[in-house]
């Protein structure tokens, strides 16, 4: 027979339970009644990246009764830079395997939900359904938008995070008490203007300082204990090691979360945002605007005047570069349009097929036609024509 204790909200830990969260016990503002709080408890997050592995392991350590995960992705050789909860033995693993073994390593005493499926707004209210808070740890803005709507919609709060390169943000959006992210940015960017952590990059440890603050939020919540960040917007800064918080108000018109609001169902966030629902590094061009690697090679062997054209970063060069390639970083390339004859044969490449896709719609829209988009950007090359070179 297993030892149980009773806490005074009816809720029982094992004598072994006592002992594993015994620090927990220790603090008044937890307690045993907050531990068995903790156990009854749900807690639903989306992506199991850079941020949702801190905060998945850390929810699972806490004693966090029922956490839910969802992706449907795999392990990535270069997901291992900052996403922490999977290792050198899950690669190729659908990630949400690969968590949850490492959840269940932590803490067996939890329970475990995996959705190996996308997060859309046909399954966003039957996957959130039996939990109490959702943690965004997406890194795209249609999902983004999804969840803030989807919180709003059901009333449960959203422990907001997003990382690029060495910055962060974090709050909690819940419209029952304060503003929702959509009174924060009532549209999203333009397609293409943020670059995604694919494309620019992020400081390994940077999700684990934001995904780390998700945790202790998402923890707060479940035991209404101290203050949490609803209506407050934390700024990180690794490089300076600065916290700035800046105050959020509900909008009243916010077309969401307002008293009359436009928005009352889920929508197609796709459309709405003008980008796929996922860390997308491939070209979004038809075929006829794209070239294979292959065939590239082909013509340059056979002498073909053709103008390439690289659009990434100055020190993406140091990595890998095609020998000929001419350099126009993106941001600065309609600057550079005097420097480009419309005569000219042209392949446009990138790391991997994303930015150069919006270089050849900047300049078909310039007027240019001979253009191609080289299909999987530097690294296809690397995969299909010079293995000297490195992926990365």
């Amino acid at each position: 027979m297993v030892a149980k204790t009773m806490s005074s909200n009816g809720a029982e830990l094992t004598h072994k339970e006592i002992l594993r969260y015994s620090r927990h016990l220790l603090m008044p503002e937890v307690g045993l009644d907050g531990q068995s709080k903790l156990k009854e408890s749900s807690v639903l997050i989306i992506g199991t990246g850079g941020l949702g592995s801190p905060v998945a392991m850390y929810l699972a350590a806490a004693g966090v009764g029922r956490i839910g995960l969802v992706d449907f992705d795999v392990v990535d050789f270069t997901n291992l830079q900052r996403q922490i909860i999977h290792g050198t033995s899950t690669l190729g693993e659908r990630k949400v395997y690969s968590a949850q073994a490492r959840m269940l390593d932590i803490n067996p005493e939890v329970q475990v939900d995996i959705y190996d499926e996308p997060f859309t707004s046909e399954n966003a209210f039957r996957i959130a359904e039996p939990y109490d808070v959702i943690v965004d740890g997406t890194d795209n803005f249609p999902t983004r938008y999804l969840v803030n709507d989807l919180s709003v919609l059901t009333g449960k709060p959203n422990v907001y995070g997003s990382i690029f390169r060495f910055e962060g943000q974090l709050s909690v959006f819940w419209a029952e008490r304060g503003p929702c992210y959509r009174c924060l940015f009532p549209e999203p960017p333009p397609p293409g203007l943020v670059p995604s952590c694919a494309e620019g990059g992020v400081f390994g440890v940077l999700p684990g300082t934001i995904g780390a603050l998700q945790a202790t939020e998402a923890l707060k919540l479940l035991l209404d204990i101290g203050e949490p960040m609803i209506g407050r917007l934390l700024l990180f800064d690794a490089l300076e090691m600065s916290f700035d918080e800046l105050r959020l108000k509900k909008n009243p018109n916010c077309r969401v979360c307002s008293e009359n609001p436009e928005v009352t169902e889920l929508i197609d966030y796709e459309a709405f945002c003008g980008v796929p629902g996922h860390d997308e590094e491939a070209g979004q061009l038809p075929s006829e605007w794209e070239i294979e690697p292959t065939e590239l090679a082909q013509r340059l062997e056979r002498g073909e005047r053709v103008r390439l054209i690289d659009v990434r970063e100055p020190h993406e060069l140091d990595i890998s570069r095609i020998e000929g390639a001419e350099l126009f970083p993106l941001g600065g390339l309609a600057a550079s349009l005097h420097e480009f004859d419309s005569a000219d044969e042209m392949v446009i490449f990138c790391k991997s097929g994303s930015r150069s896709a919006r270089a050849v719609e900047l300049l078909a829209g310039a007027g240019f036609r001979k253009l191609k988009n080289l299909r999987g950007g530097i690294n296809a090359w690397a995969r299909e024509v010079d293995s000297s070179l490195p992926l990365y």
